[in-house]
């Protein structure tokens, strides 16, 4: 009885997590605080799952791999975001596919989940691609304004943010138990990614 009742949360969180994630991608401009562009940029970040989701994956992964890879996750992801993101602001509007996110997930999330001890060369590409793909969608979503490149570095500095904490916090576990938590955490999200994937082909997308 307990061990169904533990496997309900589990499956609700997980599809809370795949129905945020479908959702229509917001756009950065669209995101107003009030307080100014680097605020806007920093909701953006945090109200985006299939923005926050991958970057919090790649900085447990990057945790797991040790201290050398947190820091250069610390630095390349935020910094490829920015650059990905100018790069997408000078094209036209793009939305990102359902598929894509979901690629994102499965990937990084699995990738937890094994700990496969990746080298910091082998981090370093998989931050640079990540920043560079989610900032390009990012900037496509922004109109060609001085307001916009702000926006851009809100959103890097909140990855920045995440990346931090995140990865010190993994870094910093010492029993074993507790890096089999995160690995845990990382099936959670190869999972989600595993039914935001056929939510898409169900859908046609």
């Amino acid at each position: 009885m307990s061990g169904a009742n533990g496997v309900r949360p589990r499956r609700c969180a997980l599809a809370v997590l795949v129905l945020l994630l479908v959702a229509p991608a917001a756009q950065a401009h669209l995101t107003a605080t009030g307080m100014g562009p680097v605020y806007d940029g920093l909701l953006h970040f945090l109200l985006s799952p299939e923005d926050f989701v991958p970057a919090l994956a790649l900085a447990l992964l990057a945790g797991l791999c040790g201290a050398a890879c947190g820091r250069r996750a610390l630095f390349t992801l935020p910094a490829t975001w920015f650059l990905g993101g100018l790069a997408g602001s000078m094209v036209a509007a793009a939305d990102t596919a359902p598929v894509l996110s979901a690629f994102w997930l499965v990937l990084l999330g699995g990738a937890v989940a094994a700990d496969p001890r990746l080298p910091v060369s082998a981090l370093t590409v998989l931050a640079a691609l990540l920043g560079a793909v989610r900032g390009f969608f990012n900037g496509a979503g922004m109109d060609h304004s001085a307001a916009s490149l702000v926006v851009l570095l809100g959103i890097a500095a909140a990855v920045f943010v995440l990346v931090g904490l995140a990865g010190a916090f993994v870094v910093a576990l010492r029993p074993a138990w507790a890096r089999i938590a995160v690995r845990v955490g990382g099936s959670w999200i190869a999972a989600s990614g595993i039914l935001l994937l056929g939510w898409s082909f169900r859908s046609g997308q």
